[in-house]
């Protein structure tokens, strides 16, 4: 993983840098990992000095570099360092379903992959020591901390901690001087001293300043001198650390930009995520397209004008090349303080009501971008209504080959501007988000921002009083709990949703919970109630008008029959599944229930009629990603080849298994080490 932002121009550091280097190398040179911590005022660099240092070590450190924003002030908290780890892990090549699910297990891993290789670790903008201390590095590796604070709780772990301080005049006005590239500063040389005077060395008021002049060839140096003097009583408004530059040189941007594109800056201001793009322009705007061409120039405008940094460039709809294969958006962030400054126009500069209504749209967007996801990946999963407020509604573009991957780049912002929505009192969003990222969830796991995302709709369904979304909180949210091994608390919820349903004289509810609770007490252990409750189950849903979810109950139940050496059985409510799933257009299930069948087949020594059912389930479940079943099927196919005496055959199709169920996450499948054993007892082929 090469992850380092570029290093920007270093102006004025070489006594930081001297001193990072020459302990860096006593400390590696002992065997040991080291860590520094470069703590300063906000715009102060920082992350630049990081990035010079951290991209000069790039020989030593062949292995990678790992990156992380630790949003100390960003407007949607703290990072969360277990979400942290498990992106580090994942650029380690880790993949994302055996990510360990808790954060201790997850800085084990991190710290035995990384003790063997060469890598630095940038951790920017931390919020404390505790919420570093869980990155940390193995083996003779390097870490750079920044922050806003001074960490001294950092000095235990052995930290080299350096305070960075304004620049000097005559490196500030070296760097004021690379930003404008234009002979004005040489020209004006007492003003620029004067100028970055004013800015108090503080780098980005030097950069921004500069850029504003940039924009405008023929001004003279002092009408910024004189706008900057004028600026000194708003410089109070968003003192950082007793510095008051900041707020100065953005408002001086601010105020030179075209309206619309002041109105954007303010209205952005009010998203609640990290990074945004065309789309969110748009819904903020109150346009319809997400890639209205207002927006488009109005973005360009915001980064043109440095208020804007551009993160990243993404494809949305279309999943090949040339005509058809999607369009590149731009992403965008504000720096924090920038988006600090935006949100404090948007206070001062718009009605409130507009910015409640900019708030809706941009909740909007997201809700119905993600629902369209939601209708691509899963369309058999929506059955309640979502609800928006007034006016157009952003859609993202997406379709079936995209809609995965952008609830999965999105969710940071959907869980974001789930809280925003909770905060502003619209529970149905609440909700409804949650609802729409199910998909994501089932296939892809994310069992923190799960449970986290239905806790939310969970409370705000009950505040509403809305018993529907409610039950659909504590089945959805249920099975999340059955994911992260909390069989009993997923058991509780079930049985509330099925207490509510029938309160509500919702039959079909009620009973499709005996499905949800079977898998409960599956998992608990206890295998004659969950037959007993998936009988039940299949027994009484098509009756109540729900073939599908009877059809689902069936292939539990010949789960529950497998298990128990009743393969004549199993193979019965297998096929009836299979048969029914079909019918109903669920091929992802369908596939399931064939490869059920296929297993029990094999048991009864039909192998013919085995392999066939067997290749059918694994054509499906391979397009759908879905590793556990894949490596099922491949097992059994294998265990089929051998019985044919294939012994190569077999062996190949164990490998491939235990790939499958490599792919599967932490904790391993307990089938993996009979594929293991199997392989050991195969003997050679001939």
């Amino acid at each position: 993983p090469w992850q380092l932002p570029p290093a920007g121009p270093l102006i004025g550091r070489t006594a930081e840098l001297d001193g990072l280097e020459r302990r860096r190398q006593r400390v590696n040179g002992a065997g040991h990992a080291f860590l520094a911590a470069l703590s300063g005022l906000g715009g102060v660099g920082k992350t630049t000095v990081a990035l010079a240092w951290l991209h000069a070590l790039r020989r030593e450190f062949p292995d990678g570099q790992l990156y992380a924003d630790l949003g100390a002030r960003a407007g949607a908290g703290p990072a969360d360092p277990g979400e942290v780890l498990s992106r580090f892990l994942r650029g380690l090549g880790v993949p994302g379903p055996r990510v360990p699910p808790g954060i201790e297990e997850r800085g084990a891993l991190y710290r035995s992959l990384t003790a063997q290789r060469r890598l630095v670790v940038l951790l920017d903008d931390a919020a404390s020591a505790a919420q570093v201390r869980h990155l940390l590095l193995g083996g003779p590796n390097v870490t750079a901390v920044t922050s806003r604070r001074r960490l001294p709780g950092l000095a235990v772990d052995g930290c080299y901690a350096v305070g960075l301080e304004p620049l000097a005049t005559e490196a500030a006005v070296e760097l004021l001087a690379r930003t404008l590239d234009d002979g004005r500063v040489a020209a004006q040389a007492e003003e620029a001293r004067t100028l970055v005077r004013l800015c108090a060395g503080l780098p980005l008021a030097v950069r921004v300043a500069g850029a504003r002049l940039a924009g405008h060839p023929g001004r003279p140096l002092t009408a910024m001198v004189r706008a900057l003097t004028a600026e000194r009583d708003r410089l109070e408004v968003l003192a950082i650390e007793d510095d008051h530059s900041v707020r100065a040189a953005l408002d001086l941007s601010y105020q030179g930009l075209p309206a619309g594109a002041a109105r954007l800056y303010r209205l952005l201001g009010l998203h609640p995520g990290r990074d945004f793009g065309s789309g969110t322009a748009a819904a903020a705007l109150g346009l319809a397209a997400p890639r209205a061409p207002q927006a488009l120039e109005l973005l360009d405008a915001l980064h043109d004008a440095n208020l804007l940094t551009a993160a990243a460039t993404t494809t949305v709809g279309g999943t090949g090349t040339g005509a058809g294969a999607g369009t590149e958006d731009e992403r965008y962030r504000f720096h924090d303080l920038v988006r600090l400054h935006a949100a404090a126009c948007a206070a001062r500069d718009e009605p409130e009501g507009e910015r409640a209504a900019a708030v809706r749209r941009i909740t909007d967007h997201y809700l119905a971008s993600a629902t369209r996801a939601e209708e691509l990946t899963d369309p058999q999963h929506r059955t309640l209504a979502r609800s928006f407020g007034p006016g157009p509604v952003v859609t993202a573009e997406l379709d079936e080959g995209s809609a995965l991957d952008w609830l999965e780049r999105e969710l940071p912002n959907l869980m974001a501007v789930q809280r925003c929505a909770r905060d502003a009192g619209n529970h149905p969003a609440v909700w409804q988000l949650a609802d729409a990222l199910w998909p994501l969830f089932l296939r892809r796991k994310h069992y923190e921002h799960w449970h986290a995302a239905h806790r939310e709709g969970l409370a705000a369904a009950r505040e509403l009083g809305d018993t529907a979304a409610e039950c659909r909180m504590l089945t959805s949210g249920g099975l999340g709990e059955l994911g992260r091994g909390e069989a009993a608390r997923a058991l509780e919820m079930f049985e509330r949703a099925a207490e509510v349903f029938r309160s509500d004289g919702d039959t079909l509810g009620a009973t499709r919970t005996l499905n949800y609770r079977g898998l409960a007490c599956q998992a608990l252990g206890r295998a004659a109630d969950a037959a007993g409750l998936f009988a039940r189950a299949a027994a009484e849903l098509p009756g109540c008008g729900d073939p599908r979810a009877a059809g689902l109950a069936r292939l539990n139940l010949a789960d529950a029959s497998l298990a128990a050496g009743s393969a004549g059985a199993a193979a019965g409510e297998a096929e009836a599944a299979r048969a029914v799933l079909t019918q109903e257009g669920d091929r992802y299930n369908a596939a399931r229930a064939a490869l059920l069948h296929g297993r029990a087949l094999l048991a009864l020594e039909r192998l013919t009629d085995a392999e066939e059912r067997l290749e059918e389930a694994l054509a499906v479940l391979r397009d759908a990603a879905a590793d556990y079943e894949s490596g099922r099927a491949l097992e059994s196919l294998a265990e089929l080849a051998e019985r044919r005496g294939l012994r190569s055959v077999a062996r190949e199709r164990y490998e491939r298994a235990l790939a499958a169920y490599a792919a599967v996450g932490a904790p391993e499948p307990p089938e993996a080490e009979s594929v293991r054993a199997r392989l050991a007892r195969l003997p050679p082929e001939g």
